[in-house]
């Protein structure tokens, strides 16, 4: 990727440009110390005069009034600000004309900012102070005041907090008077540009020791020093104001898009290449509007240009399927393997591959203009969206009708989540969505969980990027500084002591220092660096062949895999899913192969159970699932299992309140309770047990016999069914 600059033979300007402001994608105005403001068009190529301000005002920054809040239009008249040098700042309309003046810092208004609601002004100083003023130019408070003058200043994101230069240091000052002042040496020189990325949450910080991460492109064209640059809403092109009196526009081309043998560069404005490297292959595509996004997965190529949307299938570049756009300005495109998901400034909208509005999710407080990739994911059933007004909550939506899951519940963390991803494969009453907090730990849960309290487990910490296979249910992550694949995360819900032998983790020290997975396509994971540049790391091929296996039930074929492999990591991921699945036979093979006696033990134990439902509650035992255990026994009148259950668990009270309860077995809980104490020398102190003690005799004879009694009618009731279900296939 890199910018593609174009500049005037001759300059438009007489004297230094000092500022530039995009009103669209395709205008620009710029000011100059010979007063002109002057309006360019990107699409006719024409620079028209709007007005000459009075000699005494040099103008030093402009910033235009936000067109949109959230998802709604602002009805005030196109309106912008300008600072200047004699202390003023200015609110000057569209055509020129000075609406309002305000005396506003003692020496030059060195910066002026709009929030992002429009509600607010800020103003930076050479005297050091910071204000902020109402819409209408009425001072509301001095927020800072320092000795030295303040270069720049930003919003925060939700226009809560303002980032300003202070000599070599950058402060994060919060608007509530009690918060916390967050304050760093940024530079080795003093800071003279800042600015704050609202959808990535990113800040940018340009000082006088010249240092910069890292660039994409280097241009050096003849413009002087470039005091000013500005970016277009839809983030396509970029124009600077130059020393001598130039303006310098620049384009972005040749991005790159890969997915499995195709890949696709932007070689111009309106222009994309395609090429099939298996084959050698070359595609021209033509587009009438400028290329702002695009994506490129599951066999689809997704374009949206200033007015319309491409949609490609990947057998045929020919004929695309095209449909206009409500808005120009799309800052996400999202794929799924059915459909995919556009962001505008005004919503969210998913669509099927052949144009069709699918639905359209809305929520209180929509900002569709700050969401990212990491804050949004899709798959073919469902949409995650990490709230931006409380950042632990994560809304969950129906892909198809765009309706809230849950009844409208969402799923709530203990912490600030910065990562939602939700998983491709499967049935969506199975749906996974992993999230990465704060801390840096990795969590997944169930994205349908009827009802119960959803379980929330970790899966790793200090993970730093993510990404779902796109063929198979495997997550990748950055985690410390290894690359680490989870070949089959829901082990955590089957038997969590598993978990650990199903990772596959590659030294990361070919990386920079946390890079970000931008895909997991196939075998391939591809990152971007912390300077800009992609690598690519592989994976073995074997999970995804096994998580194939056991979504058809070819458990044969599990097995023959797993033997030919060789790998203690797939034996443990086939122990999960045939777990999962409850086949019971492959399970007790594969936990055998990795070591797991005790388990193997167990295994055996269920699938001696006299009934079906013993059988499962016991499976549900191996998964930790106690509650739901008991309840399957006792929806089937397995009293005594229940109870036993609970026994078995240490869960003294709760065996003795079933027992009181369906006035059985209190003699079988406290003989087991005083073997118990028996076993440790202790006395019984527990008033329940004391109570029900002197009343009841325990005869462990009595007690034995009653148990046989209720394991032999389970046996027979099994069989009964048996009989009568074998007797229906018959029929």
């Amino acid at each position: 990727m890199r910018l593609k600059t174009s500049l005037l033979q001759e300059p438009k300007h007489k004297e230094l440009v000092s500022c530039v402001g995009w009103t669209t994608a395709d205008e620009l105005y710029s000011c100059s110390e010979d007063h002109q403001i002057l309006r360019w068009n990107l699409l006719t190529s024409e620079t028209n005069l709007v007005v000459k301000l009075p000699d005494d005002i040099y103008p030093i920054d402009l910033h235009w009034f936000p067109k949109t809040v959230g998802c709604k239009k602002q009805n005030q008249t196109e309106i912008f600000v300008l600072t200047s040098t004699d202390g003023k700042f200015h609110l000057v309309s569209k055509t020129g004309r000075i609406e309002k003046s305000v005396e506003a810092h003692k020496g030059a208004v060195l910066a002026g900012r709009w929030n992002y609601d429009g509600t607010a002004l800020i103003t930076a100083g050479e005297d050091g102070q910071i204000k902020i003023w109402s819409k209408s130019g009425m001072l509301r408070s001095t927020l800072a005041s320092q000795g030295s003058p303040v270069y720049s200043v930003a919003w925060g994101p939700d226009s809560d907090r303002i980032l300003y230069t202070s000599g070599r240091q950058l402060v994060v000052k919060p608007l509530q008077p009690s918060a916390k002042v967050i304050q760093w040496k940024a530079h080795d020189g003093v800071v003279l540009k800042v600015d704050w990325n609202s959808v990535n949450d990113l800040i940018l910080s340009g000082g006088e020791d010249c240092k910069y991460k890292w660039s994409y492109a280097l241009e050096k064209p003849n413009t002087g020093s470039v005091f000013s640059v500005a970016w277009s809403a839809d983030g396509t092109q970029l124009a600077g104001a130059c020393g001598n009196g130039h303006v310098i526009f620049a384009h972005v081309v040749e991005q790159h898009w890969e997915w499995r043998n195709f890949v696709i560069t932007l070689t111009k404005r309106r222009t994309m290449q395609v090429r099939n490297v298996m084959n050698d292959a070359v595609d021209v595509l033509e587009f009438r509007d400028r290329v702002i996004k695009a994506s490129l997965a599951y066999g689809h190529l997704v374009v949206a240009t200033s007015l319309q949307c491409y949609v490609y299938n990947s057998r045929n570049w020919n004929t695309p399927l095209i449909f206009d756009l409500k808005e120009g300005t799309v800052s996400l495109i999202l794929q799924a393997e059915k459909h995919f998901l556009l962001v505008d400034g005004a919503g969210l909208y998913t669509f099927s591959y052949e144009g069709r509005l699918i639905s359209s999710p809305k929520f209180p407080g929509m900002r569709a203009d700050i969401l990212n990739a990491q804050g949004v994911s899709l798959s073919n059933d469902t949409i995650a969206i990490r709230d931006k007004s409380d950042e632990k909550v994560i809304l969950l939506f129906d892909a198809l009708t765009g309706k809230a899951l849950a009844d409208g519940k969402p799923l709530t963390h203990k912490l600030e989540v910065v990562e939602v991803a939700l998983d491709q494969c499967g049935p969506s009453n199975e749906r996974k969505i992993a999230l990465i907090d704060k801390n840096r730990d990795l969590y997944l849960t169930s994205v349908r969980h009827l009802g119960r309290e959803p379980k929330i487990c970790k899966i790793g910490s200090m993970v730093h990027s993510m990404a779902w296979n796109d063929a198979a249910n495997i997550l990748c992550g950055v985690q410390d500084n290894q690359l680490t694949v989870w070949y089959y995360p829901s082990a955590v819900f089957t038997d969590k002591d598993l978990l650990p032998k199903t990772l596959y983790m590659k030294d990361g020290s070919e990386f920079s220092r946390t890079p970000n997975i931008l895909s997991y396509v196939g075998t391939k994971v591809t990152l971007r660096q912390g300077d800009g540049s992609l690598v690519y790391s592989s994976v073995p091929p074997y999970p995804a062949l096994l998580h194939e296996y056991s979504t058809s039930a070819r458990w044969e074929d599990a097995l023959r895999l797993c033997r030919f492999a060789k790998d203690q990591s797939l034996w443990a991921c086939l122990a999960g899913m045939a777990m999962a699945n409850r086949e019971l036979t492959t399970a007790e093979m594969a936990y055998a192969s990795i070591g797991e006696l005790p388990r193997v033990q167990y295994i055996n134990f269920i699938k001696q159970q006299p009934s079906k439902e013993s059988s499962l509650a016991h499976m549900l035992m191996f998964s930790g699932q106690v509650q739901e255990a008991e309840a399957t026994l006792l929806q089937a009148g397995l009293i005594y299992q229940a109870i036993q259950v609970n026994i078995d668990l240490f869960n003294w009270e709760r065996a003795l309140e079933l027992a009181v309860k369906h006035k059985t077995h209190v003699d079988t809980v406290l003989a087991y309770r005083q073997k118990f104490l028996q076993k440790f020398g202790r006395k019984e102190t527990n008033k329940r047990f004391l109570q029900y003690a002197d009343g009841v005799e325990v005869d462990w004879e009595k007690i034995q016999a009653k148990i046989e009694m209720e394991l032999s009618k389970e046996r027979e009731k099994a069989a009964n069914a048996s009989v009568r279900s074998s007797m229906a296939v018959r029929r």
